[in-house]
């Protein structure tokens, strides 16, 4: 990497190295977030092409295992980022949790992931720029991106600028809405600011009947959504009176589903 990009520790061409977004006049990618090895086969079987590995998405993801992560690498073809996220919540980390990021990124890349999800912020909502470089510093030659952690940051603009000053090459964002459909008129305002210095990636609440929209009014190329769907329990014998955790029906787990991944590219890949 060319060490000469004032202020970017992943250097001048880090957007465009393969990793980046699709160049003017191609279709549009699709990226799923996988709840495990089983989701992200099922997103490669689908077409997307790429998966942001995680663990645990209903506090929003968080670092998968090594073994998930082995298993993907070993057996998909297409780009495996897992996301560097030690627990739910806020995004100000202690420093037992960010060591516990640095031992997984250095995982990553003994796995040959293809690159890397984080999100540091500090107290004041700002991005957490000397972490970040720490971590884009240890994880190369792996490129970087950031996940909705900047949707929690105290000026989306400013953000963002500060991602691109350090080499980040794409930024999943719902434009700081619970949604992205919700917060579609920031996301089009963040893909001009961006201006292809790097991808803005809408994400949260995407699907195959909003998805198009979004498409139309951000002129974003990349899109990030779980296309999961519920999969009932085989098993006989269920006792419903004790719970393992906080869903309500515990006899179903999510799963990516193939058909919905297929129909987010039918329609993103024309694009």
């Amino acid at each position: 990497m060319n060490s000469g990009n004032s202020g970017s520790p992943l250097g001048a061409e880090g957007f465009n190295d393969g990793h980046s977004n699709p160049p003017s006049g191609a279709g549009g990618i699709l990226e799923v977030c996988a709840n495990g090895y089983e989701s992200a086969l099922a997103a490669q079987i689908g077409g997307a092409k790429r998966v942001e590995l995680c663990d645990n998405l209903a506090e929003g993801g968080t670092t998968p295992s090594f073994g998930q992560i082995a298993l993907a690498k070993k057996n998909l073809t297409i780009e495996v980022w897992p996301i560097i996220r030690p627990r739910g919540g806020d995004f100000l980390y202690s420093a037992i949790e960010f060591n516990l990021m640095k031992e997984d990124i250095k995982i990553c890349k003994s796995l040959n992931c293809d690159g890397i999800v984080i999100g540091i912020l500090q107290f004041d909502g700002s991005i957490d720029k000397t972490r970040c470089v720490e971590l884009i510093e240890l994880a190369k030659p792996l490129p970087v991106a950031f996940h909705r952690a900047f949707d929690m940051s105290n000026n989306m603009e400013k953000a963002l600028e500060d991602l691109i000053e350090l080499g980040i090459i794409r930024v999943l964002s719902s434009g700081g809405a619970n949604s992205a459909i919700d917060g579609v008129e920031t996301l089009a305002k963040l893909v001009k600011q961006a201006n292809g210095r790097i991808s803005m990636m809408p994400g949260a609440g995407i699907n195959e009947n909003n998805v198009q929209e979004l498409i139309d009014k951000t002129g974003a190329k990349e899109f990030h959504a779980s296309a999961k769907s519920f999969v009932a329990s085989k098993m006989a014998f269920r006792n419903i009176e004790s719970k393992m955790g906080s869903f309500e029906d515990e006899y179903q787990y999510e799963l990516t589903s193939i058909e919905k991944v297929k129909a987010l590219v039918k329609i993103i890949e024309k694009t």
